[in-house]
């Protein structure tokens, strides 16, 4: 029975020394908190992989669906067939597809627990903007890996098409996994990039007008950065990529121009009606 309890205080992680005031605990309590809720989340890793076990089937199919619309796209001119390596593959190919899709499913809960760890300290100011931050990241990373996992097909298609004449194309389903991967962790981390513009100018790093003035660069750089990192070479899957960047950016730009005219205002009001300040006249 003493252990159970134990166990139940080790994932609650209370304090064990009176709190302050204003939330401060002393340095072994926010060390345990922290320790409850890394424990706390990889319990939820733990139990998410098992369910994902059950949906292996399931898992294969969504992954093989870019490569099977490929070959659809590609008809009868190229030959393909995905096989997996060495004996102890299929194992090791089921671990870590389970486990990518435990992540990504318990993703948000130990967010949450990260999150929750970190607000305390934090300032109202700041609580705010991280709020608003957490609220917007995740369908701003959902939207790029599903634009990723829509572009997909064709740049394998155009890759796989590549395949010289009378020879077939054997893919190693490890490393085309781990390729997928990539691709749409790529996609859903480009389009994050604005709203850390956004947090920057926010933070006093940026501004609207420095925004504006690099405009043509943020455009060539955009279009390159989707060049290089499209899997295909036809210029489609690079302006599925591109565009919403942009348009992205564009928000953000009109997003950092509002924040710096409110600035601009509240510091005005400020040095006109500051009553403890000296007028500049």
């Amino acid at each position: 029975m003493s252990a159970i309890t134990a166990a139940i205080g080790l994932l609650r992680g209370r304090p064990h020394h009176p709190v302050g005031a204003d939330g401060r605990m002393a340095l072994s309590d926010h060390l345990r908190e922290l320790r409850a809720r890394l424990i706390r989340s990889a319990l939820f890793l733990v139990l998410a992989f098992i369910v994902a076990l059950f949906f292996y089937d399931r898992l294969l199919d969504l992954v093989l669906v870019p490569y099977n619309d490929a070959l659809e796209q590609l008809g009868q001119s190229v030959k393909s067939q995905v096989y997996v390596a060495s004996v102890t593959g299929p194992l090791l190919l089921q671990l870590k597809l389970c486990g990518i899709a435990a992540i990504v499913a318990s993703s948000p809960y130990w967010l949450y627990q990260i999150w929750a760890f970190i607000v305390p300290g934090l300032h109202p100011r700041e609580k705010k903007w991280s709020r608003v931050f957490a609220a917007v990241a995740g369908p701003l990373f959902i939207a790029g890996v599903a634009v990723g996992y829509y572009v997909l097909p064709k740049g394998i298609s155009v890759l796989i098409s590549f395949t010289p004449a009378n020879t077939q194309n054997l893919v190693e389903f490890g490393e085309f996994f781990s390729f997928i991967t990539r691709m749409l962790l790529v996609f859903g981390i480009s389009f994050e990039i604005p709203l850390f513009v956004i947090m920057l100018n926010l933070a006093g790093v940026v501004s609207g007008k420095q925004i504006a003035k690099y405009r043509p660069w943020i455009v060539i750089g955009t279009f390159v950065f989707a060049a290089v990192a499209t899997p295909s070479t036809d210029p489609f899957s690079m302006l599925f990529l591109a565009i919403p960047m942009l348009v992205l950016f564009l928000i953000a730009e009109v997003i950092a121009r509002t924040a710096d005219r409110t600035r601009g205002r509240r510091k005005d009001s400020k040095d006109q009606w500051a009553d403890d300040e000296a007028s500049p006249l």
